[in-house]
């Protein structure tokens, strides 16, 4: 089981003294709220966070929110079933899903940690996880002899 990213992991450095921990967590949250959405989530939530997906899924709470409540502010592999977890070597931990968040989201006198965490811009990003999602999808079934298209 390898950790992804953990909300602790962005506390320090330039996370701003005045804001909640949970900042940390809202661009995790946000991928965790599209891989629901996309039913990418692992085998352990199907069976055991059942609850926490339909509220996801309803709007009931954020990604964010079932980050800190059903993973322990972290984010493994095991939250990630195996195609989602393909898609987030390729995207997620190549820190592309970083770079099209604060592209998309981070305002220029903003610090990531104040991206507030609603459902408006969640929407933002999912078009962008959405496009990249279907680009990575179609580029992996090509034949090697369709290398120009």
């Amino acid at each position: 089981m390898a950790s992804i990213d953990r909300a602790d992991w962005h506390y320090g450095n330039d996370f701003p003294e005045n804001l909640p921990e949970e900042n940390g967590g809202t661009h995790i949250g946000m991928y965790l709220n599209w891989v629901i959405d996309t039913e990418l989530i692992g085998e352990f939530h199907l069976a055991e966070s059942k609850d926490g997906i339909e509220k996801v899924k309803s709007g009931e709470i954020t990604g964010r929110d079932f980050l800190f409540d059903y993973c322990d502010r972290k984010f493994w592999n095991e939250d990630l079933n195996e195609v989602g977890i393909q898609f987030t070597e390729h995207y997620y931990e190549t820190n592309k899903y970083f770079k099209d968040y604060v592209k998309i989201l981070v305002l220029e006198s903003e610090s990531i940690y104040q991206v507030e965490d609603n459902r408006k811009n969640y929407e933002l990003i999912k078009q962008r996880l959405d496009k990249r999602f279907k680009k990575w999808n179609t580029k992996k079934y090509k034949r090697f002899w369709k290398f120009w298209k």
